[in-house]
């Protein structure tokens, strides 16, 4: 897909990926919106890039029908669509340790927001017979975060919702796309910026993540990788499951050993 000229929308986009996200659409010539459902974080990152932010819970389908059509009376039909927003907690004990709670917000921001966007969005873009979905996932979605079963499912069913998109509308002529990051210096992972990150070969800045967008968009490609390698350890896991279980395992025995922890901003470093 050309971007230039095309109405785009970022969601989760007050900082970090999202906001490198809105920043590179904006540079490749798009009309970019931003939501986030911190509104004063929104406000102020929509001040510095120039283009309109609005607060929004992605979690409340009504809330998004209303955002999409605020933004399309005021841009035009949404061309783009970046759902990005996510959340990850991390588990307090054994893989199903993690409260009721923690659950439910995973799935309700991990992937119902994603439906949400979706329905909103695709019978407009069927009747043009154009659209372009992104649905923001994680390499988790393809492989596992240790530690975090309630992310690693969700961003799992993420990946899913992505193929039924593409699979049920690709016809339609609507282009879908799941973005699987792996390490990012991020909040999410503890780090402020980039620059305050430890150097790393697995740990990527959100303007990476935002450059791999935008070139599969452009080359409409279903499955966008900005970490390469995280292709290879997807057929690995393919070709032998019991081989990488026994894999996971002992980077989960080493982290705990290590670092003494499995949160992922000291895991990066065993990856």
């Amino acid at each position: 897909m050309e971007i230039s000229g095309k109405v785009a929308v970022v969601t989760g986009a007050a900082g970090g990926i999202g906001l490198a996200m809105a920043r590179a659409l904006a540079k490749a010539g798009a009309r970019v919106a931003i939501c986030d459902l911190d509104a004063g974080r929104i406000a102020a990152a929509a001040e510095a890039l120039g283009v309109p932010g609005l607060a929004c819970d992605v979690t409340d389908a009504a809330a998004v029908q209303s955002l999409i059509k605020g933004i399309e009376r005021d841009l035009g039909p949404v061309d783009i669509w970046v759902s990005n927003a996510g959340v990850g907690f991390g588990e307090p004990d054994h893989a199903a340790s993690a409260p009721v709670e923690t659950w439910e917000t995973c799935w309700q921001v991990n992937v119902m927001a994603h439906v949400h966007a979706a329905r909103a969005l695709l019978p407009g873009m069927i009747a043009r017979g154009n659209g372009y979905l992104v649905n923001t996932a994680s390499a988790a979605g393809l492989l596992a975060q240790v530690g975090d079963a309630a992310y690693s499912a969700t961003k799992h069913a993420a990946v899913s919702f992505a193929e039924s998109l593409a699979i049920a509308h690709g016809d339609d002529g609507i282009k879908v796309s799941v973005i699987c990051p792996q390490y990012v210096a991020t909040p999410m992972l503890g780090f402020e910026s980039f620059e305050d990150a430890p150097a790393h070969p697995g740990l990527i800045a959100p303007e990476d993540v935002a450059q791999a967008l935008v070139a599969g968009i452009e080359a409409e490609r279903f499955l966008i990788l900005p970490h390469p390698v995280v292709a290879e350890y997807w057929q690995a896991k393919a070709a032998d499951p019991e081989r990488w279980l026994r894999g996971m395992r002992k980077l989960r025995r080493t982290a705990l050993d290590q670092v003494g922890t499995l949160h992922p901003g000291k895991m990066h470093k065993l990856v």
